[in-house]
């Protein structure tokens, strides 16, 4: 049993998970990942660099993903939308390496020490062109670590980069926890003969390992040669990426259903928002209503099954997030019309208490207000 910061969870779990390369630039409220790889990876015969800024720093681990390092970097949302262009660059590359957004209330430079689930969009659509993404959250210090461990395994899995979410105020919370022993994927090393082809399956073959190599942002076929004219080629490779996430879709998402069997009223959360839902939650119970928690882990692919089964069973289902309403679009769609939706929002840097959540519950509201100063 440790007492430890979830930014050091997070750099534990990618320690865990087999990370010998770590490049990024400081900003609050994620610098403290960066510190602990600063320690942590010179030990271990890893790589620590602090690049110029944070285009570099993604620049930087794609380079060694490809020299046969696992990578990762940490930023917040400032940082996140610089390093837009590497992640589809990641994508079209099918470069497997891990992105933190510890998130801050923004636009812009925005509030640096107060919590924001605002990039939960940007996540998944801030690049440019269609692309896969698997975009990942936690609500707890244990989960960071675990989840750390998990973007690393599906990044090697899938041959993308991987985004995890957390935000300012799980950063930076400190908890009890004991780390577990947990599975990794460690990269393969597949045969290089005559005429592999680098992107035609899920094998990653780093530079060095036998077999000539061509990387490139253009439009490419399997050998990884330009096709930047091609676009049926194009095409299909796209849907090759995304295809295989489909695939495995129940593998892919994480999630935990809490007091959900009889449950008339659901309340799904994510991240920090998770913990005052689950509160929120007996709180209900304790006063006669039956309200159930879906948490979810995996935002994207979102699970659009999972959530169109349990609001088929209830009457209504709330989405509390800090934000102006982000991910309650692609539930409202999930849901289809079975049960009305109602997005709780607030975007003023302060979290939901269980409180005000089980109130919106029942009175049926959609804004938390900030009190008046």
């Amino acid at each position: 049993m440790r007492l430890i910061q979830g930014n050091e969870a997070c750099a534990l779990g990618a320690i865990r998970a087999g990370c010998s390369f770590y490049a990024g630039y400081p900003i609050t409220p994620a610098s403290e990942i960066m510190e602990w790889m600063a320690r942590l990876l010179p030990a271990r015969g890893g790589v620590f660099i602090q690049m110029e800024d944070e285009i570099a720093a993604l620049g930087a681990v794609i380079g060694a993903a490809w020299a046969g390092a696992k990578g990762l970097t940490a930023t917040s949302g400032p940082g996140f939308s610089l390093m837009q262009e590497h992640i589809g660059y990641a994508a079209m590359t099918e470069t497997p390496c891990v992105i933190v957004d510890s998130q801050r209330a923004g636009p812009s430079t925005g509030m640096p020490t107060l919590p924001s689930q605002g990039d939960v969009m940007q996540a998944r659509w801030g690049t440019h062109g269609d692309r896969a993404a698997i975009v990942l959250t936690a609500s707890s210090v244990r989960d960071v670590y675990e989840v750390t461990v998990a973007a690393f395994n599906m990044s090697e899995t899938y041959r993308l980069p991987v985004v995890l979410l957390l935000d300012a105020i799980l950063s930076h919370m400190r908890e009890n926890v004991e780390l577990p022993e947990l599975e990794v994927v460690d990269r393969a090393r597949p045969a290089a003969p005559e005429g592999f082809q680098p992107f035609a399956g899920q094998e990653f073959l780093p530079f060095g390992e036998g077999a000539n190599l061509v990387v490139t942002g253009l439009a490419h076929a399997e050998s990884g040669r330009p096709r930047a004219s091609d676009g049926v080629n194009l095409e299909r490779m796209l849907r090759r990426s995304r295809d295989r996430l489909a695939a495995d879709a129940e593998l892919i998402s994480r999630h935990r259903a809490y007091r959900v069997e009889d449950a008339r009223h659901l309340i799904l959360a994510y991240g920090i928002t998770a913990r005052a839902a689950h509160a929120a939650v007996d709180r209900l119970r304790g006063e006669g209503v039956r309200a159930g928690l879906l948490e979810l882990q995996t935002l994207w692919p979102f699970p659009e099954r999972l959530v169109a089964d349990l609001a088929a069973r209830v009457e209504d289902v709330v989405v509390p997030e800090l934000n102006l309403g982000q991910l309650v679009w692609p539930v409202r769609a999930a849901v289809a019309g079975a049960a009305p939706v109602r997005g709780l929002s607030r975007a003023d840097g302060r979290l939901f208490s269980p409180a005000e959540m089980a109130v919106a519950v029942t009175e049926r509201t959609e804004v938390v207000h900030a009190p008046a100063r």
